[in-house]
């Protein structure tokens, strides 16, 4: 009999820690393959073919029918899934980033614009000013790709650079 969780089936920790176990995962191979259960871990000790054949039974993997034979269960990895939502689709910029990174840039230019403040305001603060070395550390937290960020950034009027290039801060917003 398994345990199941609130989702009405298996629990993929248990079947996770089954299959880590190499007696069991040998077990459920022989088993998926069509193996009756005296030909199951025959070369092992009883005591750790039956630890390994009540894991798989105890995860999931595996039922025992009414006369004693085991089998694979071909719908637990299908159930598995169906107790995870799918991942939600994301919205705003977080549809650009990955892991905090930036996966890629928009191509529509209003959205890029977007994702280009969002990050311009999260890593320069009002009022200061920088030199490159400092807005490259600050933007390397962003993409490995600085000085295109840097770029865009000016481009898009986000970051404004001195004459000399030697600092850069955010322009001040206007009031109208």
């Amino acid at each position: 009999m398994t345990r199941e969780t609130r989702y009405g089936g298996p629990h993929w920790r248990r079947v996770l820690a089954a299959l880590a176990n190499n007696d069991a995962r040998t077990a459920y191979a022989q088993i998926v393959l069509g193996a009756k259960p005296p030909e199951v871990l025959a070369g092992l000790k009883d005591h750790r073919r039956n630890r390994a054949i009540a894991a798989l039974l105890e995860s999931g993997l595996v039922e025992q029918n009414a006369s004693g034979e085991l089998a694979a269960r071909e719908a637990i990895f299908r159930q598995l899934l169906a107790q995870h939502p799918r991942r939600q689709a994301q919205t705003g910029t977080d549809r650009f980033m990955r892991l905090g990174k930036i996966e890629r840039y928009p191509a529509n230019m209003a959205e890029r614009r977007e994702l280009l403040a969002w990050i311009a305001s999260e890593a320069i603060g009002p009022g200061e000013n920088l030199t490159e070395r400092q807005v490259n550390e600050r933007l390397l937290s962003y993409t490995e790709d600085v000085v295109l960020l840097r770029r865009y950034l000016v481009d898009f009027g986000l970051l404004e650079r001195t004459a000399s290039g030697s600092s850069y801060s955010r322009p001040e917003e206007s009031r109208d």
